[in-house]
């Protein structure tokens, strides 16, 4: 069965979402990137507890495993957070943490600095989606990504709008179909 969009709606009413204009602070940039790469990378901390299990092995031996372990994973993460803040800094990132309103539509996602400048992206760059409790997150790359906090929309319509069409574009799994048992 092929894709229905939800709540009623046709093709033509999902055409496009306009948002009011929002610029994502860098403090939230460099939470929420380093927060993404844990999450990617959990593993690394079961090498750390890996390395501090081994300490054990060898008894004599078990606080420096410890300390290697607890140094290890510091040292990892302070490079992660000195990148995202690095990001934050760059003058070819600075565009990220522009003011923009967000056009989003079948074809493109349109980020518009005012009416005549903007930037234009293919569904296609957008390697993955989330909704979260209070926001989408459009994963382009590792450190890049297109934040839309539910506060930009115009109306709950726009947000369910914009959810229906990034579950039509498969970056959001499809919601499950309510189910009408009835009792025989």
């Amino acid at each position: 069965m092929g894709y229905r969009p939800p709540y009623g709606m046709t093709e033509q009413n999902l055409v496009g979402v306009k948002t009011k204009k929002y610029q994502l602070e860098t403090s939230k940039y460099i939470k929420l990137a380093f927060l993404e790469v844990l999450r990617q990378q959990w593993w690394v901390f079961l090498i750390a507890v890996g390395v501090a299990a081994v300490g054990f092995i060898f008894p004599k031996a078990a606080v420096w495993f410890i300390v290697a372990a607890v140094v290890g994973l510091i040292l990892y993460l302070l490079f992660w957070l000195v990148q995202f803040v690095g990001v934050t800094q760059l003058d070819q990132f600075k565009v990220m943490f522009e003011r923009f309103s967000y056009e989003l539509n079948g074809k493109t996602i349109l980020m518009r600095v005012n009416a005549k400048e903007g930037m234009q992206f293919s569904w296609d760059n957008i390697k993955k989606a989330e909704k979260q409790k209070d926001a989408f997150m459009l994963h382009i790359s590792r450190a890049q990504f297109i934040y839309l906090p539910f506060s930009i929309f115009n109306s709950e319509h726009d947000l369910r709008l914009t959810e229906a069409l990034l579950r039509r574009k498969n970056l959001l799994p499809p919601k499950p179909e309510a189910t009408n048992e009835t009792a025989a």
